[in-house]
Formats: C-alpha cells, structure tokens, sequence
C-alpha cells in the first residue's frame, strides 16, 4: 500500500499492488488519522489489489472506520476499481456509506480526479 497526503490541496491519494492485509489497511487507517486528514478528499487506487482479509477482519476494519466518522466530518471517497472489484468493495462501502459525504466508484483516475475536484469541501 501507497499513499500520500496532500494537505494544501487537502487530499490523500492511496494505491497498492498484490495482496492487502488486515495490517496493510490499519496502517492505511493510522496514517489518515495521525495526520488528521481524515475531513480531506479521498482516492483510493484498488485496481492491482486484492484482499486477503478474512470476513472477521473486513469487520473490523468496517467498525474502525465507522468510529472515525462520529469523530467529525469526513472528506468525498472515490474509489478506482475494476468491474469484478465492485462486488468485492460492497461491503466495505456499506460501512463507508453511513458517513454523510459522496461515495463514488470510478473505472479510471481521471474520472476520480475530476468527481473530486467537484466535491471540495
């Protein structure tokens, strides 16, 4: 997992490639959070990942990041994916999706760039 934080443009950028953890995503987690960014705009690249997290810990990652949304309000999420991915985001976007703010799925960055370049908070 890849990421960066921009925090004059307020936007964090993520991306990996080959298989995901359950402590590939809390890192993921703790660096948007020990940054403060979790108000910024989101864009997460999962098009070369795939999960191997169990259903348990898809669970929890869920409950982790439901518990940053009672702690303020948090930014837009564009995630890039490919069709097949889409079933496998569905769950992790129900979680994501009790946050008020715009969830997107997108099939390519620049698509994503230009949703979130419309939702600035």
């Amino acid at each position: 997992m890849y990421w960066t934080i921009d925090s004059k443009e307020r936007l964090f950028i993520g991306s990996g490639e080959g298989e995901v953890t359950f402590a590939d995503a809390m890192a993921l987690l703790d660096a948007l959070a020990g940054a403060r960014a979790l108000s910024y705009r989101k864009l997460f690249d999962g098009r070369a990942v795939q999960s191997s997290m169990t259903g348990e810990e898809l669970l929890a990652l869920c409950v982790r990041v439901r518990g940053y949304h009672e702690q303020g309000p948090v930014g837009a999420l564009a995630i890039v994916c490919t069709p097949e991915q889409t079933v496998e985001f569905a769950r992790l976007l129900g979680a994501l999706a009790s946050a008020d703010r715009p969830i997107k799925l997108l099939p390519g960055l620049r698509q994503a760039h230009t949703w979130l370049d419309n939702h600035r908070g």
